[in-house]
């Protein structure tokens, strides 16, 4: 201590004094969590299936428009996570395969996506939909839905609109665009490929039993009748309907 005294030039005792001193906490205050909980809790209790990431969004988005404090999304883990508000990150029989590639892309316009989901009405009659959705922005660009089954020219539809809601009235994309769905017959067809080639479309089909290659558009549909459609009742099917009409 002498040492350091003589070195900085001054009193011995000023330094003991000084060590004596609790230091000064630095960095922001502790935050309140109550008022956070509640806002998490306001959030899921119309929607107990939504996670962390949905919920922030959420808050930020009622915050923004009121002109509160905007809220980190780390804080909303942390928080739901203490208060065992978390989804379960694994669902189903737990067998897994492995699937080393990569479904999403870089920029819009890459790949798309398509698959096909059904829902029960109250009526007994199911409703049957196919949708395209773009692997970067995960946009759904459009859908067909049927109270039949869905079909290659029900697929053939989907493309072209799908190409005219992002390009406009094009006869061909500007750019191939990869086409990335299962090996259903709809999707499989000579003629669905063959119109595929025809407007610039790549059709690309996932291996067989590996959901997992096509994971964008299986968690859409997961999403969909998770979030909305078991929690909604289901409406009466229009039994006067087309066999395939487009849900716009």
């Amino acid at each position: 201590m002498k040492t350091i005294a003589d070195t900085l030039g001054v009193a011995r005792s000023n330094l003991a004094t000084k060590a004596k001193v609790a230091p000064c906490r630095r960095g922001r205050p502790p935050q309140r969590e109550a008022e956070l909980l509640a806002e998490i809790k306001q959030v899921i209790a119309g929607q107990p299936t939504y996670g962390y990431r949905r919920v922030h969004a959420l808050i930020r988005r009622r915050r923004r428009d009121e002109g509160g404090a905007p809220v980190n999304v780390k804080r909303v883990y942390r928080v739901m996570k203490a208060h065992g508000l978390l989804l379960q990150r694994h669902t189903g029989d737990g067998v897994e395969r492995r699937h080393d590639g990569r479904v999403a892309v870089d920029r819009p316009d890459i790949r798309w996506c398509s698959d096909g989901f059904e829902i029960g009405c109250d009526n007994g009659e199911r409703v049957r939909i196919a949708f395209t959705l773009d692997c970067c922005d995960r946009e759904a660009i459009s859908w067909v839905a049927t109270t039949g089954g869905i079909n290659s020219g029900d697929i053939r539809d989907l493309m072209i609109e799908s190409v005219e809601r992002r390009f406009g009235l094009v006869n061909r994309l500007p750019v191939p665009i990869e086409w990335l769905s299962d090996n259903g017959s709809p999707y499989t067809a000579s003629e669905t490929r063959k119109l595929a080639r025809e407007i610039g479309l790549l059709p690309c089909t996932t291996p067989i039993e590996s959901p997992q290659s096509n994971g964008m558009a299986e968690a859409f549909v997961k999403t969909f009748k998770r979030d909305y459609a078991a929690r909604q009742p289901a409406s009466r099917c229009c039994q006067r309907a087309a066999p395939a009409r487009r849900l716009v």
